[in-house]
């Protein structure tokens, strides 16, 4: 395996050199790793990583796959090696981690059937070049500028979390299943630590797990073992710090922002129709009076809003007086339903465009606010490209949907300012509010049923809760089927429903917190960890071989 000289050259353990203790044996072993079990170990470690994520939420996972892909990677014979090991590690992550994608295709399996390979395979295949990247970069640095250890795994950490950045930008973007995200499922005391994506986001957060789960790779590193014990362990301290001084920060934030519930009552409505028939002319009337029937369920509390799911309205509601008038009837008094909802161009010209939706109907029959969704999904919502690729569209109807313009705040009478967000725009960091005009509450209406009892539904669920805890803001999710919900302003979940109940919670709105750091600075501040990151490698540049 690769060590250091005291000058920082790289040096490898000559064969026959005495490991004293358990871990340098396993590191060496395992950097000797070579064909199969090599790569089989790689896919296995990025499995692994996947299952600190939601809903498996083994986060300690997270110390095992990191140490273990930076031992295979010592073994690694030249830069080329190393990217070939990040892109097996990463195919395992992401076939583990969003398989699920594939389960939507199964809704009109004899029209997609073809594009299933693509969604099971080629989806993780695409995304496994960006720990590739990753791996291949800290290659190159290690190799060029002769890298320490430490220096070697802070490179690593850097690379990695700007890959991560880079794969929520690229191609319209695909934050999903970040690092970081290891914090926001139900492993205990995990919520101390997401406190952080408060102060530097939900990459600043992976910056901060990245390098806390890598560092104990150090100790298969023979050149600590003739230092003092103490400073052998250091990077146990270092790791630990690393995460016990944010959850300890985290704590206090928790205290110091409890949840106080407003006047505010909301009913969330999950209808949980399947989607083989939430299309279907036939079942169009069935579906709607279940929404009606759910909405019009005596409440304890006088509600503020009645809020339905993504596209819970499947008909043109500004074209059909009779629905929107039935809408209306069970809007509260002075309230209002707020639903999903597909918008067309105004009547009375043909639909040339549509929309995928919120609207607000008030009692009397009123659309008295709209929002349309800006960050729509390739292949579902539209065909990139679509001169070149003549393909359809995964969704029902034979038009691309329009994009809105993005981020807005909807104020109604009689309810706190809210900021809207269709779907999977609620995955988008730094984008979920208009902070010019920052809301009282975020509103996220979606529909998971595409993806049946996956992981999908649970990822969904606990990357939007990560959105309130960056910006400080109570989050109600609505569901058609999924998990519906209400967390506050710290990421507590107050309420929530299960996968497929046919259901309605009334809930009280709780009370926005501060703007946080992250708010005011976005990911300014990641930059700065990238950059102190950075630091030893730029030392070692600038000291020379």
């Amino acid at each position: 395996m690769r060590e250091s000289s005291p000058d920082g050259a790289a040096l490898r353990v000559q064969p026959g050199t005495r490991i004293e203790t358990p871990l340098c044996r396993l590191a060496q072993e395992v950097a000797a790793f070579t064909g199969w079990r090599r790569y089989g170990l790689a896919f296995l470690l990025g499995v692994l990583l996947a299952g600190a994520l939601p809903p498996v939420d083994v986060t300690p996972l997270i110390f095992v796959a990191f140490p273990g892909l930076l031992w295979l990677d010592e073994g690694s014979r030249g830069i080329w090696a190393s990217g070939r090991l990040g892109y097996v590690f990463g195919l395992g992550f992401f076939l583990a981690g969003m398989y699920w994608v594939a389960a939507a295709l199964f809704v009109d399996i004899g029209s997609f059937w073809w594009a299933l390979p693509f969604a099971a395979l080629g989806l993780p295949a695409l995304l496994a070049f960006w720990p590739a990247a990753a791996l291949l970069v800290t290659a190159v640095g290690s190799s060029r500028l002769r890298l320490s250890p430490n220096a070697r795994i802070c490179l690593f950490v850097v690379a990695w979390s700007a890959a991560e950045w880079g794969r929520g930008q690229a191609f319209t973007g695909l934050p999903w299943n970040l690092v970081g995200y290891a914090w926001s499922g139900a492993f205990p005391g995990a919520l101390l630590f997401l406190q952080s994506a408060a102060w530097v986001g939900i990459y600043g957060v992976s910056f901060l797990t990245l390098l806390a789960a890598s560092l104990p790779a150090l100790f298969g590193t023979p050149s600590l073992l003739p230092l003092p014990a103490l400073r052998r362990a250091a990077p146990a301290f270092a790791a630990a710090a690393l995460i016990l001084v944010p959850a300890a920060a985290g704590a206090v934030r928790l205290n110091l922002l409890p949840t106080v519930s407003t006047a505010t009552r909301l009913r969330l409505v999950q209808p949980s129709i399947p989607q083989s028939l939430k299309w279907d002319p036939a079942a169009a009337e069935a579906n709607f009076h279940r929404l009606i029937e759910l909405s019009a369920s005596p409440a304890e509390h006088p509600l503020a809003a009645v809020l339905w799911p993504e596209a819970a309205a499947t008909f043109l509601i500004e074209r059909d007086a009779a629905h929107r008038d039935a809408i209306a009837a069970v809007a509260p008094k002075d309230g209002y339903v707020i639903t999903g909802a597909l918008r067309a161009n105004p009547p009375p010209g043909p639909v040339t465009q549509v929309w995928n939706s919120i609207e607000a109907v008030d009692h009397s029959g009123a659309i008295r606010a709209r929002y349309d969704k800006a960050h729509l999904v390739p292949f579902g919502e539209y065909v990139p490209l679509r001169e070149l690729l003549p393909l359809p569209k995964i969704t029902a109807g034979a038009i691309d949907l329009s994009a809105g313009p993005g981020p807005q705040t909807i104020a109604l009478p009689g309810l706190p300012s809210l900021a809207p967000l269709v779907c999977y725009e609620a995955i988008f960091p730094g984008a979920a509010i208009d902070p010019e005009q920052r809301p009282a509450w975020i509103l996220n209406v979606t529909n998971d049923a595409w993806y049946g009892r996956s992981s999908g539904p649970f990822q969904h669920f606990a990357i939007a809760r990560t959105r309130a805890v960056e910006e400080g803001l109570p989050l109600v999710r609505v569901a058609n089927n999924g998990i519906s919900g209400v967390v506050d302003a710290a990421g507590r979940v107050l309420a929530h429903t299960g996968l497929d109940a046919v259901t309605y919670a009334d809930v009280a709105l709780p009370e926005a917190g501060p703007p946080t750091l992250y708010s005011r600075a976005g990911d300014w501040l990641f930059l700065l960890l990238l950059l102190a990151g950075l630091a030893p490698v730029l030392v070692r540049r600038v000291r020379g071989p």
